[in-house]
């Protein structure tokens, strides 16, 4: 396909992300292939989230699956640089920060193929995370930045990179959050699994958190606290199952383990929830709109301004207890400021600065030397 921009994607998160652009390229008729690397390849993780946001289908599936972060970037590296050597495109969009995201940026430069990264300059400044090494590497190579907090911005600035390539255009994922938003049902969903009306959820699937054995029996011991005050359900990764369950995590009336959710029902479960506890890091951005309570269980967040425009909160291990006690005794929906731009047409401005720059590079453009569109 001559002309075209390629997507990668890999993750849920790149899903829910990379959809509000792909519609917006389609609307105006800029040609676009949707690689998906496979790095995510249950179907309640992945083919579900497709339908759910209706992503057109990926022309192609890398199927690279589970592996090491290295087995894994290595294998979708070999399956990206054999797709865009047999069709070269213009462009290659990547999405966050996940193992898809550093391959795809690789391959690209590699190849000497400009890539646009949508959600840059995002900071947790922990680089034992192996998240903030994607975002790193992934920013440094990136030809267009497009940043959805003004900190975001700040950052790249501080590294240097040349202002002319950032735009800072909102978020993605929040673009599509309140595209399905009149779609969600709490009711329904907490029906369809039994819960009480005042009920929690948790997500886990950090390294840091469910790798290590002490780690895990200390978010273990956190949550049966938590489910005292609170029932508590648990759509439960696959990372980190086996060894969650070692810690002595079962399931049991004040503590529900369920399958991983598709999207929409997922986010029905969320928008009914008194309050969330997770690792993740989309979850803070739309418990930030949903105005929902969140307990983050790190030490640190790429995302703060869903701290200082949101409702999140970071809390160790052992202070699970006490957050959750100060949550339920404090509003349901907490209410005030959220952050700036947050307001669905992050899409909309991505694809106008993508297209802006596909038209500079004018005709022969795959041949023509690359230039940012200006900021």
């Amino acid at each position: 396909m001559p002309g075209h921009l390629a997507h990668v994607i890999g993750a849920r998160p790149n899903f829910i992300k990379a959809a509000p652009v792909i519609a917006a390229l389609a609307e105006r008729a800029v040609p676009q292939r949707i690689i998906h690397t496979g790095q995510h390849y249950d179907v309640r993780m992945s083919d579900v989230f497709f339908a759910d946001l209706a992503i057109p289908a990926p022309d192609v599936n890398l199927n690279v699956g589970s592996g090491s972060h290295a087995e894994q970037t290595a294998a979708a590296m070999i399956g990206l640089e054999r797709e865009f050597s047999a069709d070269p495109p213009l462009l290659v969009v990547l999405y966050g920060d996940v193992n898809s995201t550093l391959a795809g940026s690789l391959a690209a430069a590699k190849l000497a193929i400009p890539s646009a990264h949508v959600e840059a300059g995002l900071r947790s400044f922990d680089r034992s995370m192996p998240e903030e090494i994607n975002r790193l590497v992934s920013d440094l190579l990136a030809d267009l930045l497009f940043t959805t907090s003004p900190e975001a911005t700040d950052h790249l600035a501080a590294m240097g990179v040349d202002p002319g390539k950032v735009h800072f255009v909102g978020n993605p994922m929040i673009d599509t959050l309140l595209a399905h938003r009149p779609r969600l049902d709490p009711d329904g969903e907490r029906g369809r699994l039994g819960l009480a009306q005042t009920y929690g959820v948790v997500t886990l699937h950090r390294p840091a958190n469910v790798d290590g054995d002490a780690s895990a029996r200390a978010i273990v011991e956190g949550l049966l606290g938590v489910a005292e005050l609170v029932p508590l359900v648990v759509p439960l990764h696959p990372r980190g199952r086996a060894n969650l369950a070692s810690a002595g995590l079962r399931d049991s009336d004040r503590l529900r383990i369920i399958e991983p959710l598709g999207y929409l029902a997922f986010l029905s479960l969320v928008a009914g929830a008194r309050l969330v506890m997770t690792d993740s890091g989309g979850i803070q951005e739309e418990t930030t709109i949903l105005d929902v309570p969140c307990l983050t269980i790190r030490p640190n967040t790429e995302r703060p301004i869903t701290i200082t425009h949101g409702t999140n909160r970071l809390v160790r291990p052992d202070e699970m207890v006490a957050a959750a006690q100060d949550v339920l005794a404090g509003p349901a929906r907490p209410g005030g400021p959220r952050p700036p731009l947050w307001d669905g047409h992050a899409g909309e401005r991505i694809a106008d600065v993508i297209e802006g720059w596909l038209h500079r590079l004018g005709p022969g453009a795959a041949n023509a030397p690359i230039e940012a569109a200006p900021a």
